[in-house]
């Protein structure tokens, strides 16, 4: 039962910072892709570049690393318990 809880609860605690990370990270490319069409005076309209600039960040390898947010964390739990437990 204890260790249910602890699957459960650390699913939680880790979406919500997965989704804290990545609402971050989306801001914070928002704000260089408009920074450089700022900067450059950037083809076309400024919201239909930061469009295409945040498509291409959805595909990027960065989102996928924020994925890490929940494979990390079950790792080190997962090897805590092997090390406590068999060795």
């Amino acid at each position: 039962m204890a260790l249910a809880r602890l699957v459960v609860i650390g699913f939680v605690v880790l979406t919500v910072v997965y989704i804290c990370l990545s609402f971050y990270s989306r801001a914070r490319r928002r704000e260089k892709l408009e920074a450089a069409w700022d900067d450059d005076g950037g083809p076309g309209a400024r919201a239909e570049f930061v469009r295409r600039g945040l498509e291409d960040y959805d595909g990027s390898l960065r989102r996928k690393l924020i994925l890490g947010v929940y494979v990390v964390p079950t790792l080190v739990v997962a090897l805590i318990i092997y090390f406590t437990n068999f060795a």
